[in-house]
């Protein structure tokens, strides 16, 4: 089964921020050990747009991230609350490809049978620009090299 982690969730609903200030508190929150950092559109009272922060941390970067949220954003309070997940077991392996070596990462659960292979977004995109083609080549050339090794191999 994949792994079970217990990790802290934090909320706030934010409706008078410029919508531009949330790239540099999701980089804040990031940098400061957050393990997820989500906006989702919301209604608010008075049917005013919204936005609902979702963070996970874990526990020991929960006042930091409290911390972040309550002095880069105009909400004025945030409700956090442990929650459980399961993840599942993930290994990074090189793949070389025509255009260079990308990572990828393989997200799996044996018992299950699940397997999932994931280009590394940022190595494609540096191959990309370099190249000057487009990164969905080589996203797709990576992730077609990882599945037919990969198949053969013990994932199977």
């Amino acid at each position: 089964m994949p792994k079970n982690s217990s990790i802290i969730q934090i909320e706030a609903n934010i409706d008078d921020m410029n919508p531009q200030i949330f790239d540099y508190v999701m980089e804040r929150l990031f940098k400061a050990g957050c393990v997820d950092v989500a906006l989702q559109p919301i209604q608010m009272k008075k049917n005013r747009p919204g936005v609902l922060l979702k963070v996970l941390c874990p526990k020991k970067k929960q006042d930091k991230a409290i911390e972040i949220i309550l002095r880069e954003t105009t909400t004025l309070g945030v409700r956090y609350f442990p929650v459980k997940r399961k993840i599942l077991t993930r290994q990074l392996k090189i793949k070389r490809t025509r255009f260079g070596s990308v990572p990828i990462k393989i997200a799996f659960d044996k018992k299950l049978g699940i397997q999932k292979w994931i280009p590394e977004y940022e190595a494609c995109r540096k191959i990309a620009r370099r190249k000057k083609i487009p990164i969905r080549l080589v996203y797709e050339e990576a992730l077609e090299k990882s599945k037919i090794k990969d198949q053969k191999s013990k994932w199977k």
